[in-house]
C-alpha cells in the first residue's frame, strides 16, 4: 500500500489547528450556543435518595417509607430549571424590636443581645411577635402532642418492698390451764380450717375431774342446809360459788356446769374447742400425749386481714405518715394489686439496711395473700392538701434560668410564655402563674417548635441587616 507523503501529513494538521482556533473564538464571543437536548430532556444522574422527611436515611435505589411516601431522588447536578428567586416581602411600620432568641424582652428602637445578636424588628400585620405559625402537614410530622391545664391534688409516690406477715391480734393460741392427757383429736392436721367453737380435742385431767367432784358436793350440801342456820347456809352457798369459779377458771363450759348443776354425773373428759375461726398454722398435739398447764396445743390464725411490712429508706420516711394509701402488688399475683393503710410506722431505723418498717393492713378475704408473700408496695403521699393548677412535666422548656411552655392558640399558632412553676409530682408540676385553667399546652415535640422558633428569629436578624 502507497503511503502518504509528509507533505500531505503537515497539510492536514495546520488545517486542523486553523479550525480549532476559529471555532474557540467564535465561543469566547457568544456566537456559539451549547448544545440542546431534542426529543427529550436531558437525564440527570442520581446519586442516592433521601427520606422525603430530610431525616438522615438514605437509599442507592427507589423506596417508600412506612407512611407510604416515595423517598426523594438527590441529584449530581443542580435543577436546570431553578425557581427564580421571589420578590422580597415588603413589610409595613415597625412596631417594635423583639429578643432573637424567642425570649419576653422587647425594645422600642434597634439594639443588641449579650451576644451581640440584633433585636428582631416587628412589623404592623404580623402576630404578635411571638408566636409560631406551623402548617398542619408540619404538625402531623412533628408529632405535636398537646394536654389540657387542669386542677389536680399533686402525689408524690414512695416505692418500698415487702412481705404479707400475719396480723398479730388475730393470731390465737390453744393451751389448758390444768395437767392432763388427750384421749382423742378432732383437728389432726396442720393447715386444716376450723370455726369458732369447732372441737379441737377431748382430754382427760384428775384435776378437772376432782374439780367437778368438788362442786357437785358443795351444791348437795348447800340443798341439804336449806332449813338449817343461817351461817351454816352461807357457809355452804360460799363452797359452792368456789368450787363454780374453779371450774369457769378451768375453761369448763357453761353446759357442762349446767348439765352438773341439775345433777348430772361428772364428765370423765373435757372438749378443748377453737377460740376463733381460722387455720391452723401450728400443731403440736398428739393423740395419748401428755400437757402441762400452758403448754402450746394448737396456733390458729384468722388470715382474712393480714399486714404487709415494708422496707422504707429513710430518705423518703418524711412522706410517709399513718393513714396514707398504700398499693401492694405481688409476683405471685401478676394483674392484680391490694389497696390497704398505713397503720404504724416503726420509731426505730435498722442499721444495716437504713431503712424503717412500715406496716400495711389489708383486706385477705379470699385468702390469696399468703404469709412470707415477697411484693411491692406504692405509698402515695399528698403534696399539698389542695388541689393545684397542673400541666404534664415534658411540656416546660427550662433553659435554667427561666421555664418556658408553649401554648396552643388555634388555626397553627403557637405561642410561648414564661411560666412560674411549683412542686413537680408524679409526671406533673404544679404552675403559679404564666398559664389558666383550660389552656393547652405543648407536651411533645415542643423542643423542635421552639428550635425552629429561635431559628427563624436568628434568620430574621441577618436579613434585617
Amino acid at each position: 500500500m502507497k503511503q502518504p507523503s509528509p507533505f500531505v501529513i503537515g497539510g492536514i494538521a495546520v488545517l486542523a489547528a486553523l479550525g480549532g482556533g476559529y471555532w474557540i473564538g467564535r465561543s469566547s464571543h457568544g456566537d456559539v450556543q451549547p448544545p440542546v437536548a431534542t426529543g427529550r430532556t436531558m437525564e440527570r444522574q442520581i446519586l442516592f435518595y433521601q427520606n422525603p422527611d430530610a431525616t438522615p436515611d438514605y437509599s442507592p435505589v427507589p423506596k417508600r417509607d412506612v407512611q407510604g411516601r416515595d423517598y426523594t431522588p438527590v441529584y449530581a447536578d443542580p435543577d436546570p430549571n431553578p425557581v427564580p428567586a421571589t420578590k422580597p416581602q415588603e413589610h409595613g411600620k415597625i412596631l417594635y424590636y423583639r429578643n432573637p432568641m424567642g425570649l419576653p424582652d422587647r425594645s422600642p428602637v434597634p439594639k443588641q443581645d449579650s451576644m451581640g445578636m440584633d433585636y428582631v424588628p416587628v412589623y404592623e400585620g404580623d402576630d404578635n411577635g411571638t408566636t409560631i405559625r406551623i402548617s398542619p402537614e408540619k404538625v402531623q410530622k412533628l408529632g405535636v402532642r398537646t394536654e389540657t391545664a387542669r386542677m389536680n391534688t399533686l402525689t408524690r409516690s414512695v416505692r418500698a418492698v415487702g412481705s404479707v406477715q400475719i396480723d398479730e391480734r388475730n393470731l390465737h393460741v390453744v393451751t389448758a390451764k390444768f395437767e392432763g392427757y388427750i384421749e382423742r383429736l378432732h383437728v389432726n392436721q396442720t393447715g386444716q380450717m376450723v370455726r369458732r367453737g369447732q372441737p379441737l380435742m377431748e382430754v382427760y385431767s384428775p384435776d378437772l375431774v376432782l374439780a367437778e367432784q368438788e362442786y357437785q358436793v358443795a351444791m348437795t350440801g348447800a340443798q341439804a342446809l336449806n332449813q338449817a342456820s343461817r351461817d351454816a347456809q352461807e357457809s355452804a352457798r360460799s363452797l359452792a360459788e368456789g368450787a363454780l369459779t374453779r371450774l369457769r377458771n378451768l375453761d369448763v363450759s357453761a353446759a357442762q356446769i349446767e348439765r352438773l348443776r341439775q345433777g348430772g354425773a361428772a364428765s370423765r373428759t373435757l372438749t378443748l374447742a377453737a377460740p376463733a375461726s381460722g387455720i391452723v398454722v401450728e400443731k403440736r398435739a398428739i393423740q395419748g400425749m401428755r400437757f402441762m398447764p400452758g403448754e402450746m396445743l394448737y396456733q390458729i390464725a384468722d388470715l382474712s386481714r393480714i399486714w404487709v411490712v415494708a422496707d422504707v429508706f429513710e430518705q423518703d420516711l418524711a412522706q410517709v405518715r399513718v393513714g396514707l394509701t398504700a398499693k401492694a402488688s405481688f409476683d405471685a399475683l401478676p394483674g392484680s394489686s391490694f389497696t390497704g393503710k398505713v397503720t404504724f410506722i416503726s420509731p426505730f431505723v435498722t442499721p444495716e439496711t437504713r431503712t424503717v418498717k412500715v406496716r400495711i393492713e389489708l383486706l385477705n378475704p379470699d385468702g390469696r395473700l399468703k404469709p412470707a408473700l415477697y411484693g411491692t408496695v406504692d405509698l402515695a403521699s399528698p403534696v399539698a392538701d389542695r388541689p393545684v393548677l397542673t400541666i404534664p412535666d415534658s411540656a416546660i422548656l427550662d433553659s435554667g434560668t427561666r421555664q418556658t411552655v408553649l401554648v396552643e392558640r388555634g388555626d397553627g399558632l403557637y405561642e410561648p410564655r414564661e411560666v412560674k412553676v411549683g412542686t413537680r409530682a408524679g409526671g406533673l408540676i404544679e404552675v403559679r402563674d404564666g398559664v389558666a385553667e383550660g389552656e393547652k399546652v405543648v407536651v411533645r415535640a415542643n423542643f423542635l417548635i421552639d428550635a425552629e422558633s429561635n431559628l427563624r428569629a436568628a434568620l430574621q436578624s441577618f436579613h434585617s441587616h
